[in-house]
């Protein structure tokens, strides 16, 4: 099969690799297209390594056929992803989405179990809170803030420029500040505070977001974009009792996974069907131009996601 692994100077190349086998619980999936995230990037960069047992490529998630049956599936990997089969726990593929293009909807396993993981099951979400979202462009932050709104919250978010503000907000976004040119703390404060805050950035970020916390508040932390040693100011913590979660979906066991994705399944696949919610696809690449899809994330400035094309006919 054709894959693309990462060399020794942290490069990706298109090689030819034997096809995995499917170990007891695990399905083969012929593989369409494959999303791309920044756990990738971070990957190929020698920063993130995958899980002890995992395949060495990269890519998290794909969208294609189960070998078994020929059901169109999209498949939650904890790496493997950008190859042309691959092997998946069968608890950690879900249907595509009812009436998506199979392309597309490589994009959208990982981003919505993310954003269900940490605004729902972590941070507990309810309807009327007030809501803060890093990084409101990327693939987790356009389906955040969708859902956010679907869930009745009050929704805050950061954008990388002055042009993106529109966009974001046509999502449904209420308020939206450029992180370059605004003292987030200040104006967050001045808008109220959050109940619940998703955060993308890590150490650097870390005081100025618990002084961003309402009383009771909930700091999801899911990225170290910024890095990952931050100052942590515990009397104003104590004094707001809130709280900081840290969490991550890719290391998680298969069963872990399985239970966020029948949330995601019974709460977000219904929104993609009916188009209340969409994943905003900003590139679809054929997979020998990777190199290029992870360039674009580096570069920042996207709207939403990036997939690669793996099928070759």
């Amino acid at each position: 099969m054709r894959a693309i692994a990462i060399t020794e100077e942290h490069e990706l190349e298109l090689v030819e690799l034997p096809e995995p086998v499917a170990a007891p619980g695990e399905v083969l999936v012929d593989v369409v297209a494959a999303g791309v995230n920044r756990a990738d990037v971070a990957q190929t960069a020698g920063m993130y390594p995958p899980p002890p047992g995992a395949s060495e490529l990269p890519g998290l998630e794909v969208s294609g056929h189960r070998r078994d049956t020929g059901e169109a599936v999209v498949a939650l990997l904890a790496g493997g992803g950008y190859a042309e089969v691959v092997a998946v726990p069968e608890g950690q593929l879900l249907p595509v989405p009812e009436g998506m293009d199979p392309v597309e909807a490589a994009g959208v396993i990982e981003v919505c179990a993310t954003v269900v993981s940490n605004l729902v099951l972590e941070g507990r979400l309810a309807d009327g809170e007030t809501v803060l979202i890093h990084g409101g462009t990327g693939g987790i932050g356009t389906v955040a803030i969708q859902l956010a709104r679907h869930l009745g919250a009050r929704v805050l978010t950061t954008v990388g420029s002055d042009e993106a503000f529109d966009r974001v907000r046509d999502l449904g976004a209420d308020a939206v500040w450029n992180r370059r040119t605004t003292d987030l703390l200040e104006v967050v404060r001045e808008a109220g505070g959050a109940d619940v805050i998703l955060d993308i950035v890590g150490g650097p970020t870390l005081a100025d977001n618990v002084g961003m916390l309402r009383e009771h508040g909930r700091l999801v932390i899911i990225g170290t974009l910024g890095g990952a040693i931050g100052e942590l100011p515990i009397g104003m913590l104590m004094g707001k009792r809130a709280r900081v979660i840290g969490t991550t979906l890719r290391s998680r066991r298969t069963e872990g996974k399985r239970e966020i994705l029948e949330a995601t399944r019974e709460l977000v696949w219904p929104l993609l069907a009916d188009g209340t919610l969409s994943v905003p696809l900003h590139a679809r690449l054929p997979m020998d131009r990777a190199s290029e899809a992870h360039a674009i994330l580096r570069d920042g400035g996207h709207l939403g996601k990036v997939v690669l094309e793996v099928a070759s006919g």
